[in-house]
């Protein structure tokens, strides 16, 4: 069995992230900051540990300003609701995930903002003048996928940024697919609103995310409720994180994603980036020998993160997909990976890919095993 289907959710995960989780369900079990007995004081630490620990990974000063929500689609939504208002203009890029593109159109479509989407290049790049000439018009929000889940393609948060800023909107990032993968400071790259989810680079378990919301910025709460806090009021707390974290977290996730923010700051990403692109680029140097083969994407693996969306020509990528985890145990993903705004860009809608997401625990010898299955397949589709 070859699990490459990391960018849906990583596996294996360290065996430290299931050891706190079964440590927290087997010692701890209380609610955080519900009760003054010590199970619950317990609890609480733990959640204000991986708080610092996300906070740490990110160079967020203030852990407090780390929202934890139940993944990365609800940050992007709180980010994205919760901060824009009528006549509200929003730039995005056209390599945007759903989890993105569905909440503006909504809002598009509600008359309340207007979007403008900058088409990227055939390869998934963003063409940073398309976006400074954009921004030369009042802008509130300009969102961007840090790598795309399609093609792994990089974007250059550092400069997108510095335009944002020379035009004093406002820069959200979807960082679901690229953290704990690449290294992130939020304050170089000029970074108001970040969101993220902990099941992927992050390795932590599914059910766990987050938005990081830059001092100075207010949005309104999806939801209003119990926090622990301030229980005599019947309005919703006002300060950080109380404000947007009503109802029970997700505290045994929570303590399994500390443990695997834990372990990427002990190994350090740029050891992991090195592990993974090196991976990478074994794959694509060899895909690239098998006669047949479109791949998409950056072609330097040094601009995309360990993911390679791929086709045989003529043939369909369902087909593909199945052949490999049936006869090989090639477990990866077909179709349009919640992305269509993107496969149109690289020219792959509506059949979509196969797209191949290496994660650290996978092995050089997986990547020469695959290149074989798929000169199999290869031969299978004729």
């Amino acid at each position: 069995m070859i699990y490459f289907d990391n960018a849906a959710s990583s596996w294996p995960k360290p065996p430290e992230v299931i050891s706190a989780m079964n440590d927290f369900m087997e010692r701890v079990g209380a609610n955080p900051g519900r009760s003054g007995h010590q199970a619950s004081l317990k609890a609480g630490r733990i959640v204000l540990k991986t708080r610092e620990a996300v906070a740490e990974l990110f160079n967020i000063k203030d852990p407090s300003r780390v929202i934890f929500t139940l993944n990365g689609t609800y940050g992007l939504n709180l980010g994205i609701k919760g901060l824009l208002k009528a006549g509200d203009h929003v730039v995005l890029t056209s390599m945007e995930h759903n989890s993105v593109m569905r909440p503006l159109r909504y809002l598009e479509k509600m008359k309340k903002v207007k979007l403008t989407i900058i088409y990227c290049q055939r390869d998934g790049q963003l063409n940073l003048e398309d976006l400074r000439k954009t921004l030369e018009g009042k802008v509130t929000l300009v969102i961007a996928t840090h790598a795309s889940n399609v093609t792994g393609g990089i974007m250059p948060l550092k400069e997108i940024g510095k335009l944002v800023k020379i035009e004093g909107g406002l820069f959200m990032v979807d960082a679901c697919q690229s953290a704990g993968s690449l290294p992130l400071d939020l304050d170089e790259m000029g970074i108001d609103l970040l969101a993220f989810t902990g099941h992927k680079g992050m390795l932590g378990p599914q059910g766990v995310g987050g938005l990081y919301i830059r001092e100075g910025i207010e949005l309104e709460p999806l939801v209003q409720g119990g926090t622990g806090s301030n229980s005599g009021e019947e309005l919703q707390p006002e300060f950080f994180p109380d404000r947007y974290e009503s109802g029970t977290l997700n505290t045994v996730g929570v303590a399994g994603l500390g443990a695997g923010v834990e372990f990427l700051l002990r190994i350090r990403i740029e050891e992991i980036r090195k592990k993974e692109e090196a991976l990478i680029r074994t794959l694509i140097e060899g895909m690239k020998e098998i006669e047949g083969i479109e791949i998409y994407g950056p072609e330097d693996p040094e601009n995309r993160i360990a993911i390679c969306s791929f086709n045989f020509k003529g043939r369909d990528p369902a087909e593909v997909g199945y052949l490999l985890d049936r006869e090989f145990g090639i477990m990866c993903r077909v179709g349009l990976h919640c992305a269509p705004a993107a496969h149109r860009t690289i020219g792959t809608y509506p059949q979509g890919t196969v797209r191949f997401s290496l994660g650290y625990f996978n092995r050089e010898e997986e990547v020469y095993t695959a290149l074989n299955a798929l000169r199999k397949v290869k031969e299978m589709t004729g």
